[in-house]
């Protein structure tokens, strides 16, 4: 009776034995070899990135003396905004942690003459001014 129990039983035993001493040698191996980190503590991920000193961005919009704008520009977080009818000079300043912004500013008067600048932490990075009826002009900087 044993002997026909271990005469049918042997071929489950040996592929138990051969899936356990598999499965302990990829994971010694990967001990040895190292594994690819998947999960962290979120303690961990804190200390990764250092925070980016804060940006200040100034639009300044200028113009004939009276005159009135609108203007449209993208804030720091790339969203649209319209400043309508507004009397010049116009200027807004905005203050970005993000490591790079995309400053964009159109404006148009229904004076003979307008301006806009661009200024990122003090430096001016663009400027442009126009004339002409109803003059238009635009300022943009790719980068900040």
């Amino acid at each position: 009776m044993a002997r026909s129990l271990l005469k049918n039983a042997w071929i489950p035993l040996v592929i138990v034995a051969v899936v356990a001493t598999a499965g302990f040698t990829v994971y010694r191996f990967q001990g040895l070899f190292g594994k690819a980190e998947t999960v962290r503590r979120g303690s961990d991920l804190a200390s990764d990135s250092q925070p980016f000193n804060p940006k200040t961005v100034t639009y300044e919009i200028y113009g004939t003396e009276g005159a009135m704008a609108t203007i449209n520009y993208l804030d720091l977080e790339a969203q649209p905004r319209r400043v309508k009818d507004t009397p010049l000079p116009w200027s807004i300043t905005l203050a970005t942690t993000a490591p790079s912004a995309s400053p964009n500013v159109i404006a148009q008067s229904d004076g003979d003459a307008i301006g806009c600048r661009i200024t990122v932490d003090g430096d001016v990075k663009d400027e442009n001014t126009a004339a002409g009826v109803n003059a238009q002009t635009f300022c943009l900087v790719k980068s900040a």
